[in-house]
């Protein structure tokens, strides 16, 4: 065997066991819980990103043409506003959505509206206003495309998303 296939073969093996571990440096997302507290324990760890997603709930959703909160978008941010309470080394970003029908600049304006809405109601539970931003993105990015009904009842949305330390901007 020469230096050359013994080269390669210690490359393909290498690459292997990287894989097996998510990436070159860990886990691998740009948007995993890696960096954050209480990183690695995923949804049963209750100081997690993964739990405050998929336990708590990071999203309200709004009625055609609404900024205001409903009964449900109103209990999903009641348990967003302990979590956030019990996990001080957190701030959020209050993202507002809109689905397709209007112009760009009525979703735009829409989407903020409904982000303000989430943001003042977390901050009226406790929640300090500077762990808090909005950004409102309209109907620039749909969770769902299509014509219908159904898609458009999953893009009148805010979503609380989080960050480990710092205060929001």
């Amino acid at each position: 065997m020469n230096l050359l296939s013994k080269s390669l073969i210690v490359v393909a093996a290498l690459s292997v066991s990287a894989c097996t571990e998510g990436g070159l440096f860990g886990r691998g997302g740009a948007n995993d819980d890696a960096l954050a507290p209480g990183a690695g324990a995923g949804v049963s760890d209750p100081t997690t990103v993964a739990y405050f997603q998929e336990t708590v709930g990071d999203r309200v959703l709004f009625e055609v043409d609404q900024a205001v909160l409903t009964t449900s978008g109103q209990a999903t941010l009641d348990a967003q506003a302990s979590w956030l309470s019990d996990n001080p080394a957190y701030t959020a970003v209050v993202e507002g959505h809109a689905d397709e029908q209007g112009t760009r600049q009525y979703n735009i304006a829409l989407g903020a509206r409904r982000a303000d809405a989430a943001k003042a109601y977390l901050v009226s539970r406790g929640v300090a206003e500077n762990r808090l931003s909005t950004v409102s993105f309209g109907k620039e990015r749909p969770l769902a495309i299509c014509s219908d009904e159904a898609c458009y009842a999953q893009n009148r949305r805010a979503v609380t998303v989080l960050a480990a330390g710092g205060l929001a901007g």
